[in-house]
């Protein structure tokens, strides 16, 4: 695998490569998860989230086999400690999902856009990063840490090995651990493939299915490089450790709590102690994917906000998105395509909190537009009426 002293390096730089790629792959095919379900709310539309589910079901494939295969232990990972904080994940999700939705756009969504030309979102990138360092580090982390952590199950006092699905049907039928690996991953892939090309008109989007599958094919690389590439010696303490990571273990693709770190590391850059991380190359590499396709495409454009209210409406979002991601433990990405791909349970109650905050939301903003529309019908008169 060559000198251990160059690990670092190659983590970050195949960080940067994969952002990028997911990056462009974004662009290119319009991904978002508000998006996805404000298209279902308010248009009867499934096409972006047959694409998000594709990209699942082809993530948690690849990332299966890699478990399978002895490539990564997933055990290892965030998503599946088996200390399960459920409220911490259920609160912090419905932060989110608020948030993306009132700001128009998850941190996935506010990257590419950031890419292409968009100052607004550059400036709620901003504010969610300095929202998510107070919720790791500061005010927001001591409410999260005294009223919502404490609520926890501890699955390994019941003798889980992990808080995947997997271990859920090793524990209750007294399968092997990789026998209820592969079956669980072969039967949830299925479900969610069977749903995605049961349409007719989408099995024929070409553009949509190579973005679905490319997309999970990158998140489940991150945990290769992370997970693979990225273990080994430590030249200074001769431990055996995940290099260039922020958790200091095997870690896919998240934003919120590696823009906290990006900011950290612009703020503090003599700080000898700090260094550039897989997530925050996956910061750097998905603007430069998206500004790469904005340039080719030429539809690189300056973007501002387009009054006081939408900029009040995008810096709550981001403060919003900031807190909840954290504290749910990940975003859209982190647990809806990263986490959801190690079958962690947890990650599906954060998406599940995500989902019904932003649907909630968009009902919410969907029916203040139908009260204006009335009211603005009900009181037409000329338009010199009011002028003295």
């Amino acid at each position: 695998m060559g000198s251990t002293a160059n690990l670092g390096l190659i983590v970050v730089a195949a960080g940067f490569a994969l952002a990028f790629v997911f990056g462009l792959a974004a662009a290119r095919t319009n991904f978002c998860t508000m998006g996805a379900l404000s298209d279902i709310v308010n248009m009867g539309s499934w096409t972006r989230m047959r694409t998000w589910l594709l990209a699942v079901a082809v993530a948690l494939l690849a990332t299966a086999l890699l478990s399978l295969t002895g490539q990564i232990d997933l055990a290892k990972s965030v998503p599946q400690r088996p200390v399960l904080p459920w409220l911490s994940l259920l609160a912090g999700g419905l932060l989110f999902g608020v948030g993306m939705t009132i700001a128009g756009g998850c941190a996935n969504r506010n990257l590419v856009r950031a890419g292409a030309g968009s100052i607004r979102s550059l400036v709620v990138l901003t504010f969610m990063a300095i929202a998510s360092y107070m919720a790791l580090k500061g005010l927001f982390g001591q409410w999260r840490a005294n009223w919502l952590d404490p609520a926890r199950i501890d699955l390994a006092a019941f003798g889980w090995k992990d808080s995947s699905l997997a271990a859920a049907l090793a524990k209750a039928t007294g399968m092997e651990a990789r026998t209820a690996l592969a079956l669980t991953a072969a039967a949830v892939c299925a479900a969610l493939l069977a749903f995605v090309f049961k349409d007719r008109r989408y099995r024929g989007n070409g553009r949509q299915i190579a973005g679905g599958v490319v997309l999970g094919a990158v998140v489940a690389a991150g945990w290769y490089v992370t997970g693979h590439l990225g273990y080994g010696e430590n030249p200074d303490t001769l431990e055996t450790v995940y290099h260039a990571t922020n958790t200091r273990t095997l870690e896919s693709f998240s934003y919120v709590a590696p823009l906290a770190y990006s900011l950290e590391l612009l703020m503090l850059w003599t700080d000898k102690s700090l260094h550039v991380t897989f997530g925050i190359a996956l910061v750097l590499g998905t603007i430069a994917g998206s500004a790469a396709h904005a340039v080719a495409t030429r539809t690189f454009r300056w973007e501002g906000f387009a009054s006081t209210a939408d900029l009040r409406n995008q810096l709550a979002g981001a403060i919003l998105m900031g807190a909840g991601g954290v504290t749910a433990l990940g975003c859209t990405i982190g647990q809806g395509l990263s986490g959801l791909s190690t079958l962690s349970i947890g990650s599906m109650i954060a998406v599940a909190g995500i989902v019904a905050g932003s649907v909630a939301t968009l009902k919410v903003l969907v029916w203040q537009a139908e009260r204006e529309e009335e009211a603005g019908a009900a009181g037409d008169m000329p338009s010199g009426a009011l002028e003295t």
